[in-house]
């Protein structure tokens, strides 16, 4: 998977992709074949964080 260098266009499509398609952010990143750590490090430079209880990005 190609993820978009923009934190806000990365924010819009992994939190969509948790919404629609995945029930956590490691089965995302397993079935994507994407590393969490490299998402979660783009996401907190424009201030987000994973909530494991909501599964999703705020």
């Amino acid at each position: 998977m190609e993820l978009p260098k923009d934190p806000m266009m990365l924010y819009s499509v992994i939190n969509m992709k948790l919404r629609d398609n995945y029930k956590s952010l490691d089965e995302l990143c397993k079935k994507e074949d994407v590393e969490r750590a490299s998402i979660e490090k783009q996401l907190a430079t424009a201030g987000f964080e994973y909530s494991p209880e909501h599964n999703k990005f705020w």
